[in-house]
């Protein structure tokens, strides 16, 4: 069999940003990463799930110009699902990179969602893609390969108790926290995101708001991805209490007494 090496006319295309997406900023997240992309610096973001981490990489893509990548990482992700490997088909076999390597290689912004979930191989390839060298080892293809001049890596995670990233690791990153938007930003993304009136979105977000106050656990759990889809529900014609009971109370958690007090506070909001 020959080895052939095949490439599509733009191997980005599927990844390019189609349209602006929607992103309020809370304060110089904005500058900040452009900043660190002025020097290419790798870039880490930590906070609770939900929080906007997502949203404003998405935002960042579309206001640097750069296609996207983007790789939902998992227990099971090893090093071969971000580099890439070999394919046999009708004419032989071909090299088809990764997502990482796609990326590396043509100058898009890759973005590693909840890195923290990949296996310890997958984080090592990282390594020297994320310090000065800016070179991604690719073994099974027998290449080195230097990364694009416009090429990204952007990582995120959520920290917990007892998991962290490794040093090694880390260290190769400089890092931004997000956590829940102020009350006036969350507002504003229930009006543009969820399509309510500031009035509802105001009453919603003091639901959220109450309960974060009453119970820690739910600082992280009670995010803003939750408080949008309640809204669209609402939006959509289904009864305050009931989208509520839909997406917050039952999405929320399974342990009673967490249920019957967040349920409690909806019904006092929404009698």
């Amino acid at each position: 069999m020959s080895a052939v090496l095949q490439a599509p006319a733009d191997p980005l295309a599927d990844w390019r940003v189609a349209a602006e997406p929607y992103y309020r900023p809370v304060g110089d997240e904005v500058a900040q990463f452009q900043d660190a992309y002025a020097l290419r610096l790798p870039l880490l973001l930590k906070g609770p799930p939900g929080c906007g981490k997502t949203r404003f990489v998405e935002h960042m893509a579309w206001t640097l110009g750069l296609p996207l990548v983007t790789v939902a990482c998992h227990e099971d992700m090893a090093a071969g699902d971000l580099l890439g490997r070999w394919l046999i088909d009708a004419d032989g076999t071909r090299w088809q990179d990764g997502p990482l390597s796609l990326a590396a290689r043509h100058g898009a912004l890759c973005y590693l969602d909840e890195l923290i979930e990949a296996r310890p191989d997958a984080l090592t390839v990282l390594h020297p893609l994320a310090d000065t060298r800016r070179v991604l080892p690719l073994e099974r293809n027998g290449e080195l390969l230097a990364a694009h001049p416009r090429f990204q890596l952007v990582v995120s995670y959520n920290p917990q108790p007892g998991r962290d990233l490794r040093p090694a690791t880390r260290q190769r990153f400089v890092a931004m926290a997000f956590e829940a938007p102020p009350v006036p930003a969350q507002v504003a993304i229930l009006v543009h995101e969820a399509g309510l009136e500031p009035e509802q979105a105001m009453r919603l977000v003091g639901l959220a708001e109450r309960a974060r106050a009453l119970d820690e656990g739910a600082q992280a759990a009670l995010s803003m991805r939750m408080l949008v889809r309640a809204g669209q529900l609402m939006a959509g014609g289904m009864q305050a209490r009931v989208a509520c009971e839909l997406a917050l109370v039952q999405a929320w958690s399974d342990q009673p007494e967490r249920v019957q007090a967040l349920r409690a506070l909806a019904d006092a909001l929404y009698p």
